[in-house]
């Protein structure tokens, strides 16, 4: 195999075990007793990101080669993968499990481009078309759960169906993991970026950017953070949600979500030349209140309105691409080269960390409060409005002076 698709299938198999389980997962903790604690088991994911940073810039991207470090801990994750899926109804146990996962597999995101850029000799043509076969990998993921894996009933293809209900996609994503740990070993050699020097917590989760910050950057951070907790409530219960209003092959129907975000990722370029970057993240952020609304009137006692469903599901593109990797390109836009990993590491630390972990858990106390069924309307009204609460914040107070500056200079 040649180089290129070498790196196009780690990113494949990178992106397809975190789709395989992570998305039904909340369907399958709901239908298993665990419902009132869905998005604090979730929030699991805030504590890695926070903590992944850490572990790459200090243990991994110092002292060992980036693809064996990767492979050790996917086969870890798929141990502990397997093992989740044989916890009963222990919040505690199930909580701790998912921790030990997430901390294993949430390094090996930055870990996996480390291993992309070593080798590319242009990156900023090359990595987009390999990075998108990760999509690809989450979507592929998505439809063999909805479609393939055997159901309550325990029939295969053409009968699957509730897989989500069950511990197959955690028995897949195990499966692959483990596989792909195997065949991390095997990638083109990636050596310690970093000198083996003192570090400090601060450079390694770019704190250290906070004194060169501007206005600007501080309106970006708060409301990417901020626009988190409405993020939160869709990645955490929009399979439960579309489950208990009667959607056929949940999973697979929420792949709609990533082919939008395909498709308005492609889209983004003609956007920031169109309405500016300021424009983008107002849009993108107004987006994830207009989808919410969308659910919360997508269904009936009779069942979804699928239309309505589907156009909230396509809203993913929109929402996800024109605030978080616009708010990348932003921040990689506004700092020099020297400060500009910093920035982006403290970026990460305040939207997948802080922001996730706070979202999850609102989600949880707003969900165990509102129920289920027809509760669902209320339970997506709350962070419509949060949404739009803060799109019109960012749209009054960002400025974008930086921008200015550069663009006269």
């Amino acid at each position: 195999m040649s180089t290129r698709s070498r790196l196009s299938l780690m990113m494949f198999l990178q992106y397809f075990v975190w789709g395989a389980w992570f998305v039904p997962f909340a369907t399958y903790l709901t239908r298993n007793g665990l419902q009132d604690n869905v998005g604090t088991i979730y929030s699991a994911q805030g504590w890695a990101a926070i903590a992944a940073p850490l572990f790459v810039g200090a243990i991994a991207d110092r002292y060992f080669a980036a693809q064996k470090v990767m492979g050790i801990l996917h086969v870890f994750a798929g141990v502990l993968l397997f093992v989740l899926s044989t916890i009963g109804a222990n919040a505690g146990t199930m909580f701790m499990a998912t921790l030990g996962v997430l901390l294993a597999y949430m390094p090996t995101i930055a870990l996996s481009n480390s291993v992309a850029l070593n080798v590319l000799t242009d990156s900023e043509k090359q990595f987009p078309a390999i990075r998108v076969f990760g999509t690809i990998g989450w979507i592929v993921a998505g439809l063999i759960v909805g479609f393939v894996l055997p159901g309550e009933a325990g029939h295969w293809f053409p009968d699957a169906g509730h897989a989500e209900r069950t511990a197959q996609p955690l028995l897949l994503a195990a499966a692959v993991s483990i596989v792909y740990g195997l065949y991390a070993f095997t990638l083109p050699n990636t050596p310690p970026q970093a000198g083996q020097g003192r570090t400090s917590v601060v450079a390694l989760l770019g704190l250290d950017v906070i004194r060169t910050s501007d206005r600007s950057f501080w309106v970006l951070i708060l409301c990417s953070m901020l626009m988190m907790i409405p993020f939160s409530f869709y990645n955490v219960y929009a399979n439960p949600f579309l489950d208990d209003i009667g959607v056929d092959n949940a999973a697979a129907v929420q792949t709609i979500g990533q082919v939008s975000e395909v498709g308005f990722l492609l889209l983004l370029p003609l956007f920031f030349r169109w309405v500016g970057i300021k424009g983008v993240l107002f849009i993108g952020m107004a987006a994830w209140a207009v989808r919410y609304v969308l659910f919360a009137n997508g269904f009936t006692a009779d069942g979804p309105i699928t239309p309505i469903i589907y156009a909230g599901l396509a809203l993913h593109g929109v929402g996800f691409d024109f605030v978080f990797v616009a708010a990348t390109i932003w921040i990689g836009n506004h700092f020099a080269a020297d400060a500009r990993s910093r920035a982006q590491s403290f970026l990460a630390l305040m939207t997948w960390g802080v922001g996730y972990l706070i979202g999850s858990n609102v989600a949880n106390a707003v969900q165990v409060g509102t129920g289920t069924g027809a509760d669902w309307q209320s339970f997506w009204y709350l962070p419509a409005a949060f949404a739009g609460v803060t799109a019109l914040v960012f749209l009054v107070a960002f400025r974008n002076r930086g921008e200015k500056v550069a663009a006269a200079a």
